[in-house]
């Protein structure tokens, strides 16, 4: 018995600190009843260990804190409670997940932080979490669908996707699952879609997907026509499919930074006063979204193509106010 209770309060001490305690040696002796030497056998038994596995553990060591009167477990490898407070905060912003999913997770990622640290945190993201504004999705479940997805793309394999397009009719569409990106507020699934004789990479929202078949029929892809979704990422506005473009165009607005921040395949290539030269690579329609959102900052000069459609568009709103 006295064994059983040795491990049990080795493995209750161990977990403690994995979770971020402060263990102070008179406070268990007193919870545990036993000696402050016992406790600190114990502790020590715990040090030895996580010695000896170094190679496993990412360098945890157990230390002393002389402000906390208390052993605490230092992690290298282990996320901090300020690296903690950006992963919650990009979760919150993102608004890309069901209140309860996002709660759910930062519930978890809270059990990680330092006990002198959580309040911190929780004060922090308060009314952040009260206000949480979702955005809207048609799906069971947005993160089972994606773990769906990944594994089918890790296998290879074809699946049949019923998708809610843009004007809410519903298609059921086979497709080769290739990749999953994150994009302004969505997490979408990359694939390719056979159009006549040839395959076609085509973009679905995955909170719009309300049910997924998977079938016993794979595909391969060649090297040469593997997606480069970092490269995409950085070409692609709003995920609007389309062509790659070269373009150019002026921009005279008072954050030029964030211009070259939303395209970042993009560079200064003359300034005049408080006016500035951009050229930059683009891929699909969803540049035009952008520059138009820029109102009178934005001049398009290249290609001819991108001039006139602009025009065009800037004709139409203008017959708005007529």
């Amino acid at each position: 018995m006295e064994l059983q209770d040795k491990k049990y309060r080795i493995l209750d001490i161990f977990f403690r600190l994995l979770k971020g305690e402060f263990v102070s040696v008179r406070q268990l002796a007193d919870e545990y009843s036993v000696s402050g030497k016992t406790v600190s056998r114990d502790i020590n038994e715990i040090r030895a260990y996580l010695s000896e596995n170094e190679y496993r553990n990412g360098n945890a060591q157990i230390e002393y804190s002389y402000r906390e009167k208390a052993y605490y477990l230092s992690m290298d490898d282990f996320l901090s409670s300020k690296e903690l407070v950006v992963l919650i905060e990009i979760l919150i912003s993102s608004r890309a997940l069901p209140k309860n999913s996002m709660e759910e997770i930062i519930d978890k990622l809270e059990g990680f932080t330092l006990t002198k640290d959580k309040k911190l945190i929780q004060d922090l993201i308060l009314k952040e979490k009260h206000h949480y504004k979702p955005v809207g999705n048609d799906c069971k479940n947005i993160i089972d669908n994606i773990w769906s997805v990944l594994r089918a793309i890790q296998n290879q394999q074809v699946i049949t996707i019923l998708y809610y397009k843009m004007d809410r009719t519903i298609i059921n569409r086979k497709v080769r699952p290739l990749s999953i990106v994150f994009s302004d507020y969505y997490f979408y699934l990359i694939a390719s879609h056979k159009v006549e004789e040839e395959y076609v990479n085509r973009f679905y929202r995955i909170d719009r997907i309300t049910d997924i078949i998977k079938h016993k029929e794979n595909f391969s892809v060649e090297y040469s026509e593997r997606l480069d979704e970092g490269k995409l990422k950085n070409e692609i506005q709003y995920m609007w499919p389309g062509r790659n473009m070269d373009i150019l165009f002026e921009f005279s607005g008072p954050s030029v930074q964030a211009v070259l921040d939303k395209i970042p395949q993009s560079e200064i290539v003359k300034r005049d006063g408080n006016k500035y030269t951009i050229k930059a690579k683009v891929y699909g329609d969803g540049i035009k979204m952008f520059l138009l959102s820029q109102g009178a900052w934005v001049k398009v000069l290249e290609p001819v193509e991108l001039v006139e459609k602009m025009k065009s568009e800037i004709a139409e709103m203008a017959k708005l106010y007529d």
